[in-house]
């Protein structure tokens, strides 16, 4: 099932999301393929639960856009261990669309979490990967990646958005 990616203003994107407590449910298995589908239609490579709407640390990862099922990776109650090493590069989010800004994150991370099933798991990432679980586990904290922009430029998408709401290009 497609989700409709919930977009900036919604408060649901800028609210910490509640753990996942129920692991192994056909429930959470078929909301992480849904997950995975949306994702894909949307043309991105990660998405955070909150992004359709769902406030739990669940999020999916795919540097690979669906060409390598291998590249798929489900964070679930995530969190980074580790961060080293910085790299700036072009950021975007399915949840700003249209909107793409130079942002500063760690170039490898490790990330510490849960399965599908449950299971501790320790994922170290780098380059792409690692900015994406970075992204993911902002937007499970409540954070855009707005919020590592200057305050001018923050200030200045989000005259443009309210302007895109105003003219009801905004949904």
């Amino acid at each position: 099932m497609l989700y409709k990616v919930v977009k900036w203003g919604a408060p649901v994107l800028e609210t910490p999301a509640k753990p996942v407590t129920n692991f192994d449910t056909p429930a959470l298995r078929q909301l992480v393929e849904d997950m995975f589908e949306t994702m894909y239609a949307n043309k991105g490579v990660g998405l955070a639960a909150p992004q359709i709407g769902i406030s739990e640390r669940l999020a999916v990862v795919d540097t690979s856009a669906g060409e390598d099922p291998a590249m798929r990776r489900v964070l679930i109650n995530p969190s980074i261990t580790i961060r080293e090493g910085r790299i700036v590069d072009e950021e975007g989010c399915l949840s700003i669309p249209g909107f793409r800004e130079n942002v500063a994150r760690a170039a490898t991370v490790v990330v510490e979490g849960k399965d599908i099933e449950g299971n501790n798991v320790r994922l170290e990432a780098q380059e792409l990967m690692s900015r994406a679980f970075q992204h993911e586990i902002d937007h499970l904290d409540g954070i855009l990646f707005l919020q590592h922009l200057s305050p001018l430029k923050r200030d200045l998408i989000k005259r443009k958005i309210k302007k895109l709401i105003k003219a009801g290009e905004w949904e």
